[in-house]
């Protein structure tokens, strides 16, 4: 099975091939956003990958409309939601938009960030940006 490799979390998970980025981000407990929860219909799941984009399933005219909403927008830009596992391993990392839309989704965790406190098995260096986060 491909490993999927998530970051800024430094998760990585093995799955199935035709699981979607989202879903393996998932399974590993990834603080991965999904606001419409992956039906492509925003674009807070959206993830930079940064190895084996070639191997990932072709982005739809949906997606790809979709994705000229999101913020900072690549080559390598794709939907979380819609980008679905080949045989090779990939690495993604999660945007800021994403990261963001997870703290707006997890009331708790935020209050425990806001209180200087981090969730249970996140790495430090993800844990600055989440304080950063919701400072704004």
């Amino acid at each position: 099975m491909p490993k999927v490799t998530i970051l800024p979390d430094g998760k990585t998970v093995e799955v199935p091939a035709g699981t979607t980025l989202l879903a393996a981000s998932q399974r590993s407990g990834a603080l991965h956003g999904s606001a419409c929860g992956g039906v492509c219909a925003c674009s807070s799941c959206h993830v930079w990958v940064q190895q084996g984009f070639d191997s990932l399933s072709e982005a739809s005219d949906r997606e790809l409309d979709i994705l000229e909403r999101a913020f900072g927008v690549k080559p390598n830009s794709r939907l979380g939601c819609q980008a679905r596992v080949g045989s090779a391993d990939v690495s993604f990392e999660i945007t800021p938009e994403s990261l963001q839309t997870w703290v707006d989704e997890h009331p708790e965790e935020r209050r425990q960030i806001e209180a200087g406190a981090l969730p249970a098995g996140v790495p430090e260096e993800l844990g600055s940006r989440l304080r950063k986060l919701v400072r704004r």
